[in-house]
């Protein structure tokens, strides 16, 4: 497709109508901070293997990261339109690459602690920048859509060589190795925004935080029961696998094409965002999710486990986006979006304590999956009215 540029001459548009730095920043930015969602499950199996640590202890471990993550969120959300993405993803990278390498050097639990504090703020500090830098293109759920489309092909490899690099060189070598990918994702850091938004008040002038609207908190909850049911059993998805003979290789081949998955149907929802703009695709895919993450800890055989991965997977990055882009058309400064994914990382927090206590307590995981179907249901059901009232006035989300 073509558009005259200044001097008459017809040149190509953008892919995604975004240019390639743009999109190359953002891919990067959306890599960086969800590589603790995506590779702890492969952490938590290693060091549960090497150094005989509990589900607890692991649950705990978790959810120190993902609260130190919220914590991240929830501080920047009432200066998000006066911070610079930039600056947000440079200090993310020192953060989560020193702590990475020094979580390498021990085996205590005591100190390893710290180490996910320090991470957490990382990716909490890379995901601002992310939703920052995606609010300011215009189309805040494309350009979401087309960074997980980036995260996902790229994940796809990790996935792969992470167990293999457990095996060669242990847990050391897992830390390690993600430390590097957090090094050169944060590197791109100058292909996103400078400065704070072109609206953004000036900093000696920045209020109290308006409070937040009935449709906001709607969209909270929403996304609160949404995040809690299917992401309580995510750190312990590989030992999910294990329990039913399922090797940490294996379960990193379904893994791959999960996000393979994921990958495609994230560029389908770059390109269609803005055209389907009923209800229909965010609830279909929170139905569609609930269900599989019910059968991810109900299954038994290799081929019904790598299934549900697959379609788990795709739903869930297709409901994220749309979620977040439903809360863009809500608040457009960015502010409720930010907070939505401060709420999703301590609903994940509490949802990993809570599954590592039942798995303590009932000896497996199969409960969780169809507890979180339930809650996953009930996200679908506080989200139809928000949603089915901005279709009937239509954002460009």
């Amino acid at each position: 497709m073509t558009e005259p540029d200044t001097t008459g001459t017809p040149r190509r548009r953008p892919i995604l109508s975004l240019p390639w730095p743009a999109l190359a920043g953002i891919g990067a930015a959306t890599a960086a901070a969800h590589i603790g969602n995506n590779f702890t499950t492969f952490l938590i199996g290693r060091l549960i293997d090497r150094y005989g640590f509990t589900p607890v202890q692991m649950g705990v471990w978790s959810m120190t990261e993902t609260l130190s993550y919220a914590v991240a969120m929830f501080v920047a959300a009432p200066r998000a339109a006066a911070l610079s993405p930039r600056i947000l993803m440079g200090v993310a990278g020192l953060l989560v690459v020193s702590a990475q390498f020094l979580s390498a050097t021990t085996g205590l639990f005591m100190a390893l602690l710290p180490g996910r504090i320090v991470t957490g703020l990382g990716y909490g500090l890379a995901n601002v920048a992310l939703n920052l830098a995606a609010g300011r293109t215009g189309h805040p759920a494309r350009a979401l859509s087309a960074g997980i489309a980036l995260q996902t092909a790229l994940y796809t490899f990790v996935n792969l060589t992470l167990p293999l690099i457990g095996v060669r060189f242990g847990v050391t070598g897992m830390f390690a190795a993600l430390a590097a990918l957090s090094a050169c994702l944060c590197a791109a850091a100058p292909c996103l925004p400078g400065g704070r938004a072109p609206t953004a008040p000036d900093a000696t002038r920045i209020r109290y935080p308006r409070r937040i609207s009935p449709a906001g908190w709607r969209m909270l909850v929403a996304m609160a029961l949404f995040t809690f049911g299917s992401l309580a059993i995510w750190p312990f998805m590989e030992r999910t696998a294990h329990a039913i003979g399922l090797s940490a290789f294996y379960y990193g081949c379904c893994q791959s094409i999960a996000t393979l998955g994921c990958a495609v149907g994230n560029i389908v929802l770059a390109t269609r965002t803005g055209h389907d703009r009923g209800s229909g695709p965010v609830l279909l895919s929170l139905v569609i999710c609930a269900v599989s993450c019910a059968a991810l800890t109900t299954v038994s055989s290799g081929i019904a486990f790598a299934l549900a991965l697959v379609i788990f997977n795709v739903s869930w990055f297709f409901a994220y986006p749309l979620m977040l882009g439903t809360a863009f058309a809500v608040e457009p400064d960015g502010r409720l979006a930010v907070l939505c994914s401060g709420v999703w990382l301590l609903m994940m927090s509490l949802g990993s304590l809570t599954t590592g206590v039942m798995a303590w307590a009932m000896g497996g995981y199969g409960a969780v999956g169809p507890a979180g179907m339930v809650i996953c249901l009930a996200a679908a059901f506080t989200l139809r009215p928000l949603v089915r009232k901005l279709a009937s006035t239509p954002p460009a989300i």
